[in-house]
């Protein structure tokens, strides 16, 4: 079957189930994902457990309106360093559990816990997300709260063109757990939503929401949905949402808006990079908020009264098309703020033959031919690309090959990306970079995670299968040398495919992957 058949073919069923995949009550008993023939032919386990190896160094700096570092959101943390400070699993005789959360998609991507580590996240359905409370260790749901379906959707089962849909980052994927364990999040309707959950006199949960910022007189919103199919006007989704350390919750969208919200008051500014788009996240300092869209990389703060100011701005190689394995034509990176006391900010380009690693010092006071701090490339020529962000540690970044992967349908019958993952530091003095170790492990599209705990760097690795098998692990590689130290195989086919979700490591030391049929877990034995 050809790639674009599989994609019409998905698209058909996706079609077919919508109307009836998500009809029935969530299910109180797990429900696990189903495997693909072959799981019993390749390797469970590979490798042997790591001995706990706490990394040197010093945390990002904790921002008051997020939740706990680690507990927050995507990146966990507001500096997106992707690093967690506890422990995550050793490979002790690892466990998996799963949770399909719908027949057909599901996935859970930005998994955050609350105080009582309760997770609370957002399910990528056909019929719209989900905001859902989950018990972290059967992964339950507690309670459940539907949000529109996205224009995307609509589009994708309309027009039979799947792909629409893994190039949609709006809806709430990007969304942030505060510092009162409130969800904040934008839905596809152009408003900032804030929701809390809450125990009832019946034992049952529920979630409310508590602000609604409706944004549509700044953001243009004539998009596609079932009662009007073919708009003639603009639709401008909002991507992402992050709020800054005076409190105001800042948000991008996909056509290069950029404003904030006054909680307090609900006053909105906004601006307009002209001709820009942004697909990613983006970053937030104490001095300032790191965005990159598909043409430069910008450093912004606010005036008085919220509006968005730029500090700098630094162009970079943005290539002449998008590669596969990126979403647009430009950088696949959300910024990491990086460095002591946060002096540095790191990108990758998108440059046509080999994908660099860009190193800049945030500094108003740095004179524009002066803040580029390296460029190294990366990865195999003709063959390098990246969506997702790095990982920054100290003075270190590891960043990983996304090249040749777009969505589901990238890699079924046992095929896999060319892979690659690396580690770059900056020197001591600041005067360049250099590469510390390459892997060849091939982790096709998460957003991979360290902990400083116990120094493992995880992935959510693919390799190539003469069975035609499709086998997902999850997988631990040494900070500090790049050696492989175990794998674990979660599942296999499809549905296990993580399709840019990201791992995520629970206070307990659970591994979170969210997949394209819902969530999974792998945690040690007892």
């Amino acid at each position: 079957m050809s790639h674009r058949t599989l994609s019409r073919a998905l698209a058909v069923a996706l079609a077919l189930a919508a109307g009836t995949a998500f009809a029935g009550p969530t299910p109180a008993l797990a429900d696990p994902i189903p495997e693909a023939p072959g799981h019993r032919l390749v390797d469970a386990y590979t490798g042997a457990p790591a001995a706990a190896q706490p990394l040197p160094g010093t945390q990002p700096p904790h921002n008051p309106y997020l939740a706990a570092n680690g507990r927050s959101g995507m990146h966990a943390d507001s500096w997106g360093s992707a690093t967690y400070p506890w422990s995550g699993p050793l490979g002790n005789r690892p466990q998996v559990t799963s949770e399909r959360m719908a027949l057909l998609g599901g996935e859970c991507a930005t998994v955050t816990f609350d105080r009582a580590g309760r997770i609370v996240t957002v399910c990528g359905t056909f019929t719209g997300f989900l905001v859902k409370l989950l018990d972290p260790h059967t992964l339950a749901t507690l309670a459940e709260y539907k949000l529109p379906q996205r224009p995307s959707t609509v589009e994708a089962i309309t027009r039979l063109d799947f792909s629409k849909i893994f190039k949609d980052t709006s809806g709430g994927a990007y969304s942030y757990l505060d510092n009162q364990d409130r969800l904040v999040l934008a839905d596809s309707r152009q408003h900032i939503l804030r929701l809390a959950h809450r125990q009832k006199a019946d034992g049952s949960w529920e979630f409310t929401v508590t602000d609604d910022w409706d944004l549509t007189g700044q953001v243009p919103h004539d998009c596609v949905t079932w009662t009007n199919l073919h708009p003639s006007g603009e639709c401008d989704p909002i991507t992402s949402v992050m709020p800054d350390w005076q409190g105001r919750i800042w948000w991008v969208t996909r056509q290069g808006r950029i404003g904030t919200v006054d909680p307090a008051t609900g006053t909105i500014h906004s601006v307009r990079l002209a001709g820009e788009e942004i697909q990613n996240s983006f970053s937030v300092a104490a001095d300032g908020v790191s965005i990159v869209s598909d043409h430069a990389l910008y450093e912004f703060t606010a005036t008085a009264d919220g509006t968005p100011v730029v500090r700098w701005r630094q162009t970079y190689d943005r290539g002449t098309g998008t590669k596969p394995g990126s979403v647009d034509q430009g950088s696949g990176t959300t910024p990491d703020i990086f460095g002591d006391h946060g002096r540095y900010v790191a990108i990758t380009d998108n440059a046509d033959d080999r994908m660099h690693v860009l190193v800049y010092r945030r500094g108003t006071d740095v004179p524009a031919d002066h803040r580029l701090v390296c460029e190294i490339p990366v990865f195999g020529s003709g063959a390098s690309t990246t969506d997702n962000s790095m990982i920054s540690w100290g003075d270190s970044l590891v960043v990983e090959n996304n090249y040749g992967y777009e969505n589901i349908t990238s890699l079924p019958f046992g095929r896999s990306v060319t892979g690659g993952v690396t580690r770059i530091d900056v020197r001591d003095d600041g005067s360049g970079c250099d590469t510390v170790w390459q892997s060849a492990e091939r982790s096709p599209s998460v957003v991979p995670k360290l902990s400083t705990g116990n120094g493992l760097v995880y992935l959510y690795t693919k390799d190539p299968n003469s069975l035609g098998i499709d086998a997902w692990y999850l997988t631990a590689v040494d900070f500090r040398t790049g050696r492989t130290q175990w794998k674990r195989l979660v599942g296999t086919g499809i549905g296990y495919d993580n399709n840019w979700a990201p791992i995520t490591l629970g206070p307990d030391g659970t591994a979170y992957i969210g997949v394209f049929n819902g969530l999974t877990a792998v945690h040690d034995g007892d």
